[in-house]
């Protein structure tokens, strides 16, 4: 991913840039930790809030990034805007 967000508890969120994607904005966001043998993670957009591909996060952890996703998808989209704008996929 093109933008780091923050590091809480090992876990690394990056995001790329503003796609649009059949007419609509959307961000691609990426949660990462290290685990002994490369990374555990959890991939998804905004604004859905929701994760299509994850591996070695709980059905519990990623509740957790979901609701951590929610409470700074404002942010992000602000930082995204502030970064470029929109890239057509």
């Amino acid at each position: 991913m093109k933008n780091y967000y923050s590091t809480v508890d090992g876990i690394i969120l990056t995001f790329s840039d503003i796609e649009e994607n059949n007419g609509f904005d959307e961000i691609t966001v990426r949660f990462e930790r290290p685990d002994g043998h490369g990374f555990d993670f959890a991939e998804g957009k905004l604004p859905n809030n929701m994760f299509y591909k994850c591996s070695g996060f709980s059905d519990d952890e990623l509740l957790e990034l979901e609701m951590y996703l929610k409470n700074n998808s404002f942010l992000i989209w602000e930082i995204a805007r502030e970064k470029g704008g929109v890239t057509v996929a």
